[in-house]
């Protein structure tokens, strides 16, 4: 790393907001690098297994609150917000959400994933945006991240001013709600910080309120193990029988935290036609979906980051969601589709085939101790 450029800090701080609004970005954020005071939560939060079976998570420990360690030379951070909701989404969008939960033979794909991986979109821009601070003051040591190292995003988005950590433990902003992505640049440079915001949740409790599975245990504190965005994407196994019902027709992710949230009625279209809704990520049925080979699977989800989850568990998701909507009503179609898996290459697809055709059984949440506030 550098450590050596002469420059003016806040003028170079301002000149980086303007590059990042150029790049699409919101907004642009820096925070020191000191987060020891969010060592002990970490560390409580993996010691009661709430991170499932993300061992990444436990394999990285406290690598995540020191950013000197993870990279060194880093003496702070850049924190980046790019909104991403669809530029045709239209007014009412939460309510519009709200009625495809309503409708059991329509798979469902959290918003975030129906355009291109925002991976690739957010880590292609922060690259963009530090080599722009490279042409200014010279070369730099850096590293970019969004969403796909031990960084922890939503404590260095709040310090750097992003917005406040709701009760659900997502980052919301008064102006754009919690719609959007974060992404970080490690840096050698000395920025000046910038000023956090205060907590505007107030004493609303809608997103523990409406969690399906009752995955967000208090405010602030996430039980992933039970969270539809986990079981759904980061769990490789089978999911358990009791929690089945209560995924209804999400195939990849859940937004309801999100959709209920007052403040995302200010939740900001984005300016990249990177996030619009690709064919077949939004109005599709569960029927069509099954009927989709790996190949198509593939060639469908390319640049998207519904892929990495693979064909096997986009099945198992797909048998979920189609048989609790056959447990509310019994539709040709879709037991055709389904059951033409019945065989499935996959012991884990076929597990799950086989309970979406069978009897439906009663939503029920499991009372462990362990998953209650201590």
């Amino acid at each position: 790393m550098s450590g050596d450029a002469q420059f003016d800090g806040p003028s170079l701080v301002a000149r980086i907001g303007a590059w990042g609004r150029e790049l699409g970005f919101s907004q642009i954020g820096v925070a020191g690098i000191d987060l020891s005071t969010a060592e002990a939560g970490l560390l409580q939060w993996l010691s009661r297994g709430f991170h499932g079976e993300m061992a990444y998570m436990a394999a990285h420990g406290l690598k995540r609150a020191r950013p000197a360690e993870l990279v060194p030379g880093t003496v702070s951070v850049l924190t980046a917000r790019m909104d991403y909701l669809p530029a045709a989404t239209p007014q009412g969008w939460q309510a519009v959400e709200f009625e495809r939960l309503q409708r059991p033979g329509e798979g469902i794909v959290s918003l975030y994933a129906r355009g291109r991986d925002y991976h690739k979109v957010l880590r292609s821009r922060l690259q963009r945006l530090a080599e722009r601070i490279a042409q200014d003051i010279g070369p730099i040591g850096h590293r970019v991240f969004t969403d796909s190292a031990p960084v922890l995003e939503a404590e260095l988005a709040v310090r750097s001013g992003q917005g406040w950590r709701g009760k659900h433990t997502l980052v919301l902003e008064r102006a754009a709600g919690s719609m959007f992505f974060l992404g970080e640049i490690y840096l050698d440079l000395a920025l000046p910080a910038s000023e956090p915001v205060g907590n505007h949740c107030g004493s609303c409790t809608a997103c523990i309120e409406v969690c399906p599975t009752q995955a967000i245990i208090g405010p602030g504190l996430l039980d992933a193990r039970r969270c539809i965005s986990y079981l759904t994407i980061e769990h490789p196994g089978a999911i358990a029988p009791e929690l089945r019902p209560l995924i209804g027709n999400r195939i990849y992710g859940c937004d309801d935290c999100q959709l209920v949230c007052p403040w995302n009625k200010f939740a900001q279209r984005s300016s990249l036609p990177d996030f619009d809704e690709r064919e077949g990520m939004s109005g599709e049925t569960l029927a069509a979906l099954l009927a989709w080979t790996e190949d198509d699977f593939l060639r469908r989800t390319e640049g998207s980051a519904i892929r990495r989850i693979g064909h096997e568990r986009w099945m198992r998701n797909l048998a979920v969601a189609a048989g609790n909507a056959l447990h509310q009503g019994d539709d040709a179609a879709l037991r055709s589709a389904l059951a033409a898996h019945v065989e499935h290459p996959s012991a884990l697809v076929r597990e799950h085939v086989a309970w979406a055709l069978g009897p439906a059984s009663p939503p029920v949440i499991p009372a462990f101790a362990h998953w209650c506030p201590e």
